[in-house]
């Protein structure tokens, strides 16, 4: 109820005037130490402008957002990484059956050409700067700031050639939670 309040922009003061209840109960209710009647959650409904049933909704299933302020993600050290290849990971949902890992990868002055991953997953990369040649299977692409690829991610691929540094790209992993 506070979230679809908050959703709203609406204040409590607010909501308890136009459903006519006192803002300590309001409170009460919000933090789930009052059970409020039916009647009372019908004109809270009325006052956030949402069907009744809304309340009674299948809380079991949780939803997330991830907020990563520029330059605030956090840096993963991954056991086998690629020398080189810094992963900044910028967000993460625990809900859902679906593993999502956004991450900003930037290449150090030292980095070498990688073209062997291969995980499972579906992977979508955008190239933010420099230029390189990416392969995909027996493929080769060359790719330049602005360019994506999305891919089947069990196939070999990675950088195969840096053409022009610095090199950064998001890479985004999409698979299925067991």
């Amino acid at each position: 109820m506070r979230a679809l309040r908050l959703a709203v922009d609406l204040s409590a003061g607010a909501l308890a005037s136009t459903a006519g209840v006192s803002r300590s109960m309001l409170s009460r209710i919000e933090s789930g130490l009052v059970s409020p009647s039916i009647e009372i959650l019908d004109r809270i409904a009325v006052g956030l402008d949402v069907p009744l049933s809304r309340f009674f909704g299948d809380q079991v299933e949780r939803t997330d957002c991830s907020f990563v302020p520029a330059g605030k993600g956090v840096i993963v050290e991954r056991v086998g990484a690629v020398a080189g290849y810094r992963y900044e990971l910028l967000g993460h949902l625990l809900s859902g059956n679906a593993f999502v890992e956004p991450y900003l990868i930037t290449l150090s002055e030292d980095a070498q050409p990688y073209s062997t991953f291969q995980h499972p997953g579906i992977k979508f990369i955008h190239i933010v700067s420099g230029r390189v040649k990416y392969r995909y299977g027996s493929r080769t692409m060359e790719l330049k700031p602005g360019d994506s690829l999305l891919f089947e991610a069990r196939a070999l691929h990675g950088v195969e050639l840096i053409r022009e540094r610095p090199v950064s790209y998001m890479s985004i992993v999409f698979t299925l939670r067991e």
